[in-house]
């Protein structure tokens, strides 16, 4: 009898810490992003309140609206630039152009804005380095300052990039060379590294091509794919799998239900 006891008593031991140890598995949050501190830079704007000049850009969004990253958008001066992605919050202070009452606006930055070398950095040079400068959309600047300004003082600082949905991915390239643009990208909103994987091979490396485009050089064609992405901010890698079925074809966006937080 006592050996029996024993028994259970070692069995009900052994249940316990595999109990415990998949509600310590599952409980582990994912990395969140969190706000950086707040910080001083000056801010312009450059288009029109359409913001049609604001398609596009140094990061491959091609079009910003129907993408989903609506108008709310600005240039980062190279000394923030990373090849865009990320998000800041941004509110107009120190001057009497800003709107009152108004407490800040938040942008994807999704465009570079370059030196000017022709102009001082304190008269129309303003994204010449080593200055923080964003160049916003005309509808965004107007959100937290009159555009008549011109330029304004503002307070920044990086935040979590919130987004509807999962990531996207829109392929361009061809049977053999896949590059995709991946959209949508929440928390920090940047990619590190980034792997695809087809339904008859292991995980092929992506290079990054340029700004939210990453390649492939690879024979793909009739597979479903997958994806891994490692976040640079967080280092939190997410995997989403049969992203695209075995018939894909270039020129479609794929969607996920797997995000950054």
């Amino acid at each position: 009898m006592a050996s029996s006891l024993n028994s259970w008593s070692f069995g009900f031991f052994s249940l316990t810490l595999t109990t415990l140890a998949i509600i310590s598995k599952t409980s582990v949050a994912a990395p969140v992003y969190q706000p950086s501190s707040w910080a001083l830079a000056h801010a312009t704007f450059y288009g029109d309140e359409t913001a049609s000049e604001t398609t596009g850009g140094a990061c491959g969004y091609v079009n910003l609206v129907s993408n989903d990253y609506g108008t709310d958008t600005a240039a980062l001066s190279t000394t923030l630039f990373n090849n865009g992605f990320t998000c800041y919050q941004i509110k107009c202070v120190q001057s009497p152009w800003c709107y009152s009452g108004v407490q800040s606006t938040t942008v994807t930055t999704t465009n570079l804005c370059p030196p000017n070398w022709g102009q001082d950095s304190s008269n129309g040079g303003w994204c010449n380095p080593p200055r923080v400068h964003f160049d916003m959309s005309k509808p965004a600047f107007m959100k937290i300052a009159q555009w008549k300004a011109g330029i304004i003082p503002v307070m920044y600082r990086r935040v979590p990039c919130v987004r509807s949905g999962g990531l996207r991915f829109s392929f361009q390239g061809n049977g053999y060379w896949l590059l995709v643009y991946v959209m949508n990208v929440g928390g920090g909103g940047d990619i590190a590294t980034m792997w695809v994987k087809g339904s008859k091979t292991g995980w092929i490396s992506m290079s990054h091509n340029w700004g939210a485009s990453y390649q492939a050089f690879a024979a793909l064609r009739g597979q479903s794919l997958s994806f891994k992405i490692t976040s640079y901010t967080t280092k939190e890698t997410i995997i989403c799998w049969n992203v695209a079925p075995a018939n894909w074809n270039v020129g479609l966006t794929y969607k996920t239900n797997v995000n950054f937080h």
